[in-house]
């Protein structure tokens, strides 16, 4: 069972020295910055649009009331 762990441990602690895979993690921490920036500018430009939409339904409804 002791053998097993330092077993385990030497691994990871050869997976964590590796620089190979830190490009890999490096832009798929971008792209997530990336995907909650779009999202934010999303819901901004929604709410805009809403009340555009608003605007013209209202204009709409008195021209016609």
């Amino acid at each position: 069972m002791r053998w097993n762990a330092w077993s385990r441990y030497r691994k990871v602690r050869t997976l964590m020295l590796q620089e190979e895979g830190q490009d890999l993690i490096e832009y798929a921490m971008l792209v997530a910055v990336l995907a909650l920036a779009a999202t934010a500018g999303m819901q901004a430009a929604a709410g805009g649009v809403n009340d555009v939409f608003t605007t013209i339904a209202t204009t709409l409804t008195t021209a016609t009331g």
